[in-house]
């Protein structure tokens, strides 16, 4: 449920999370607890970046969804993404930890009257404890590394009908060079949010493994699709408003500053473009985890 929201990862964050896994060589996974996301779900609405069609289309076709199959959107957050699919399966799910999020998902959904789609809140497992369906498709959006990965695939592996999969979606990339305009934005953010990056009831740290080395070690079979690269642009708005949608860049952590950070942003950004509008290359993909 995040990636275009985080412009950038820390490597200090990327060494914490090197360490841990050094010291006890498994993968660690912090209690967020449910309030990870709190106030940012009508920033996440409004101003996340939406994902082109291309996507939609891609996944339609490789699962020949027809009408006929079932859908999990595992971290699905308000459910943009989610109700894309109404016209293409029998029956969605939308699951997320957050009542926030569950809330904008179902005021969307009411107000665009799109397909059938049910919301759930609570995790994979408490999901599987009350029902036992079996689906074609699982998709998490920018939400799978909040999750303890290995243990979520091995659940989900029995879940998920033969020649169906789980789809990991995501644009984050590690080696990306970052413009000029980013890397000013994250000063500014350093600056009044601080080094660490909050995350709930403590600081986030980056999952050391891959999403691809985590599926290639599950019961799936890996599969990689890359999306050519395309530009995403921004406004200052925007860019204020992705931020806030974040769970590091929450509105509330600023408290009265809120104007000050502004100001700040918007001299920082139109010091490199002064027309206030801003480009980057986004690098998408779909990690499989094919049943077969």
């Amino acid at each position: 449920m995040e990636g275009s929201g985080a412009f950038l990862l820390n490597n200090r964050e990327m060494m914490r999370s090197l360490e841990k896994y050094l010291s006890t060589g498994v993968e660690q996974m912090n209690t967020y607890g449910n309030e990870l996301y709190k106030g940012a779900a009508t920033y996440y609405s409004k101003y996340r970046p939406l994902y082109p069609s291309s996507l939609v289309r891609y996944l339609v076709k490789k699962f020949d969804l027809n009408g006929e199959q079932k859908l999990l959107d595992l971290g699905c957050g308000p459910g943009q993404l989610t109700m894309r699919f109404s016209d293409w399966c029998e029956r969605i799910v939308g699951a997320d930890l957050e009542p926030e999020m569950l809330a904008e998902a179902k005021r969307l959904h009411e107000e665009l009257r799109i397909g059938n789609v049910e919301w759930f809140q609570g995790d994979l497992s408490s999901f599987m404890n009350q029902y036992d369906d079996v689906f074609d498709l699982v998709i998490m959006s920018k939400s799978f590394h909040w999750m303890d990965r290995p243990q979520v695939l091995e659940d989900l592996y029995e879940r998920v009908n033969q020649g169906g999969g789980v789809a990991v979606i995501d644009d984050y990339n590690p080696e990306k060079q970052l413009p000029l305009w980013q890397q000013k934005l994250n000063e500014v953010i350093a600056h009044w949010y601080g080094e660490e990056r909050r995350a709930g009831n403590t600081t986030y740290s980056h999952p050391v493994k891959s999403h691809e080395e985590v599926i290639r070690q599950s019961p799936f079979t890996l599969e990689i699709y890359r999306f050519p690269t395309f530009e995403r642009e921004w406004t200052i708005d925007s860019i204020v408003g992705n931020l806030y949608s974040t769970s590091y860049g929450s509105k509330r952590f600023l408290g009265d500053h809120v104007e000050s950070f502004e100001r700040d942003v918007r001299e920082a950004l139109l010091a490199i473009h002064e027309d206030g509008v801003f480009t980057e290359k986004v690098d998408l993909s779909i990690k499989f985890g094919m049943k077969v």
